[in-house]
């Protein structure tokens, strides 16, 4: 894969807000629990395939496993009339500043779900459930602080959605990363044939 600069911002919330967003009808969020990692690398290539989301599609079932097992991640899954529309992965993560940190680890759409309400709910659904990780896990501490990556890879609308709901620019960085010239989109990252 050939050498791109990428720009990736680090943004987090250390206070929890009030959000209010409603799911458009049609829609709901379930807990996706016991998680397969079938599923889960499912959910990662259609909604990341048109983004350039490549980091794990070469990753193995243990991989997936080890890290669905850290305890504490959570994975939420938008259904819009029925079929999966999105999902957001939340992870607690500690640091010497940070010990109380829950990570936004992925978060995003698939193709025909965006631009239909879904992605400010789902969004705002996993802000609330990161604030609130501590209260359904009993070997956690309450939240202090909720962070999460983007970079310019991603839908262009996900750096003003995270800043609309809430978090405020903590890092900027610019590298040179390997990536396909062109996203691989959601039914090539899947596995199906090109």
């Amino acid at each position: 894969m050939p050498a791109r600069t990428v720009t990736t911002w680090t943004l987090e919330m250390t206070t929890r807000p009030e959000l209010a967003a409603t799911l458009p009808e049609g829609v709901r969020i379930d807990l996706a629990e016991n998680i397969t990692p079938e599923f889960a690398r499912y959910l990662y290539a259609v909604v990341g395939g048109p983004w350039t989301w490549t980091d794990r599609l070469a990753w193995s079932r243990e991989q997936w496993l080890e890290d669905l097992g850290v305890p504490g991640t959570e994975t939420w899954v938008a259904y819009a009339d029925g079929a999966p529309a999105g999902y957001v992965q939340i992870q607690p993560t500690k640091d010497d500043q940070h010990p109380a940190s829950v990570e936004i680890r992925y978060f995003g759409l698939v193709e025909e779900a965006i631009g239909r309400g879904i992605g400010r709910a789902l969004l705002e659904h996993g802000i609330a459930s990161a604030w609130s990780l501590g209260e359904r896990h009993d070997d956690l501490s309450a939240t202090s602080r909720v962070w999460v990556h983007t970079c310019d890879l991603d839908g262009p609308a996900a750096l003003p959605n995270y800043e609309k709901r809430g978090f405020t620019l903590t890092d900027e960085s610019v590298d040179e990363m390997d990536y396909p010239d062109e996203p691989l989109g959601a039914w090539r990252s899947s596995g199906g044939p090109a």
